[in-house]
């Protein structure tokens, strides 16, 4: 039998998925690299994922990568944001 997942890699797994079927049309499918419209996005903080996935905004103080608004809101991801946070922190230390 299969060794059981834990909530971690649950988690991280979860993130992969909302990222390729949610992101990687702008961003890469690694999330270290540069995408063909939006910039690497590995370690991406809660906080940045909150507010710009969520709002279109960035964090008081948070300077982006690129200065463009193309990306849009996307509200449905509400609550797969922690599993996205623990696949793009993941991704930083592969």
């Amino acid at each position: 039998p299969a060794a059981p997942v834990d909530e971690q890699t649950r988690l991280i797994q979860r993130g992969r998925i909302v990222y390729q079927t949610n992101c990687t049309a702008c961003h890469a499918s690694d999330p270290k690299r540069t995408g063909s419209v939006g910039p690497e996005v590995a370690g991406a903080s809660l906080e940045l994922l909150r507010s710009r996935v969520l709002t279109k905004e960035y964090p008081a103080g948070y300077a982006p990568k690129r200065k463009t608004q193309v990306m849009p809101a996307l509200p449905h991801l509400e609550k797969d944001i922690p599993a996205l946070q623990a696949f793009l922190g993941a991704a930083q230390h592969s």
